[in-house]
């Protein structure tokens, strides 16, 4: 299984930018695609998670009303919309997928939110 993460880059404040994440190498229904992120010197924390069949979602508190995660079922991915950058949103964001009690990770794709 292999987890890839894309879409990180320079934005100003009140910007946007969407992350991706596909998943390859699995095939089952059931699973979770996550977004987690990291900035120096803090622990890594959940952003936001959709689950598969149900696509139902969760959001950190932060996030909600800015940030919309969805899934592409055909390519097993995730996508992370995110608006209304702030500078604290600035992170290393990372892709988790969660099948059959098992968790892969991407390496990361990093957002910096800075005039």
């Amino acid at each position: 299984v292999q987890v890839v993460e894309s879409g990180g880059g320079l934005v100003q404040p009140g910007g946007s930018l969407r992350l991706s994440c596909v998943a390859t190498g699995f095939t089952f229904g059931r699973y979770a695609m996550s977004w987690f992120r990291q900035a120096p010197g803090k622990e890594r924390e959940l952003v936001a998670r959709i689950t598969s069949p149900d696509a139902s979602t969760d959001y950190q508190e932060s996030v909600k009303g800015r940030f919309t995660i969805s899934r592409e079922i055909r390519r097993n991915a995730a996508h992370l919309q995110m608006t209304s950058l702030k500078p604290e949103d600035s992170a290393m964001y990372y892709c988790k997928l969660s099948v059959l009690s098992r968790e892969y990770w991407g390496q990361g794709t990093q957002v910096t939110v800075s005039s």
